[in-house]
């Protein structure tokens, strides 16, 4: 399977194309949409999230609601487009319009006009805004169609927000609780103290970030392999995470924590149980060797402050080389909420890419019956 989108933040419209779904997986459009809904909410979110109502509309590939097995192509209206297509237009525009040239840090400003050669970073931060995430998101809830048809399930909350943190310890099954909630924390004490300081940041000017956890339940040991690094699980995994705008940091089980505890404190055991092997922990977050082992995977991804501050930062104007402010473009506040269901989107994509690698299938039927047996 092959996923590619396209599309600029304030152009017509965000596109993608999947190749290599196989035939008649049910896909919700309802399912989608609330994902795309949801990636748009969170307390602390900006402006721009009250002009669009993303939804997906998809161009080919799909018949009655069932896939064809050929590519399936989507998009994403923006709805914005209208308010900036003099200056965003493609068959014509006044590029003049809404030029950016204090460039700013923590961005692909500055970075992006130098390798693509460029005078204005509009022509940058269109592609490289975190509204391209729309398409990772339509694209992983339909991977979650096939995957919730294998019984493989994919959630996740917000963990941390700039150093406040949900300490609690869930079952996979109370996660989905989070997307209820303002900040999807599970722990009401932290999510309190977690909007209150985003309140007071935005009257400060500033932003926020933080850590979101995504588990997957239900994948059978073996997919991924330790013959080859390209093929490794978590580092597949790990590189779709670390893809994700703003994403600085990934963890898998442990994380880190494993550089700070003795082996015997790290190693998930293993024992027989009626006949059934199990580990006792799973410190490993569900991979060992590369490969997953059965055990829940438990996934970890920091997530930077949105770098684009009301305040601005301090700065050079492009053209004049003179020092200046960072430009303010409609941002948020804190994303977290947004960060948490692309993760979990990437993951699903990432996910059904090896699933799919290793068991092949033309149609749902044949990839059903591969994954039955498997032990």
């Amino acid at each position: 399977m092959k996923f590619t989108s396209a599309g600029e933040s304030h152009g017509k419209a965000i596109v993608g194309i999947i190749e290599g779904l196989p035939a008649n997986v049910n896909i919700d459009i309802n399912f989608i949409n609330e994902y795309l809904a949801l990636r748009q909410s969170g307390y602390g979110r900006g402006g721009r999230q009250k002009i669009e109502k993303d939804e997906i509309e998809i161009l080919s590939g799909v018949r009655n609601r069932l896939t064809l097995g050929s590519p399936l192509a989507f998009s994403i209206v923006n709805r914005d487009y209208v308010n900036w297509q003099a200056c965003m237009a493609p068959e014509g525009a006044d590029t003049s319009l809404r030029r950016l040239t204090r460039v700013r840090p923590g961005h692909a400003d500055l970075t992006g006009m130098l390798k693509y050669d460029q005078s204005d970073a509009r022509n940058i931060l269109e592609r490289a805004s975190a509204r391209e995430t729309a398409a990772r998101v339509a694209t992983g809830a339909i991977c979650m169609c096939l995957l919730n048809e294998l019984g493989v399930h994919v959630s996740g909350y917000v963990k941390c927000l700039c150093g406040i943190e949900d300490r609690g310890d869930y079952l996979f099954e109370e996660l989905a609780q989070a997307k209820r909630r303002p900040l999807f924390m599970l722990d009401d004490d932290a999510q309190r103290r977690a909007m209150a300081l985003i309140d007071e940041l935005k009257t400060e000017g500033d932003t926020a970030g933080g850590v979101v956890e995504v588990r997957v339940k239900g994948l059978k040991s073996g997919f991924g392999s330790c013959m080859q690094y390209s093929t490794k699980l978590d580092s597949l995994l790990c590189a779709a995470l670390m893809s994700v705008q703003a994403i600085k940091g990934v963890e898998v089980g442990m994380g880190f924590g494993v550089a700070y505890n003795r082996g015997s404190a790290v190693h998930d055991a293993i024992y027989l149980n009626d006949g059934k092997i199990m580990r006792s922990t799973n410190n490993a977050g569900g991979i060992e060797g590369g490969m997953s082992n059965g055990e829940d995977i438990v996934l970890r991804a920091a997530m930077k402050p949105i770098p684009t501050l009301m305040r601005g930062l301090d700065t050079i104007d492009f053209d004049s080389k003179l020092p200046a402010k960072a430009a303010g473009e409609r941002s948020d506040v804190a994303a977290i909420c947004a960060c948490e269901i692309i993760a979990e989107c990437v993951v699903a994509t990432a996910l059904t890419e090896v699933i799919l690698s290793r068991l092949g299938g033309d149609n749902l039927s044949e990839v059903k019956e591969r994954y039955a047996r498997l032990p």
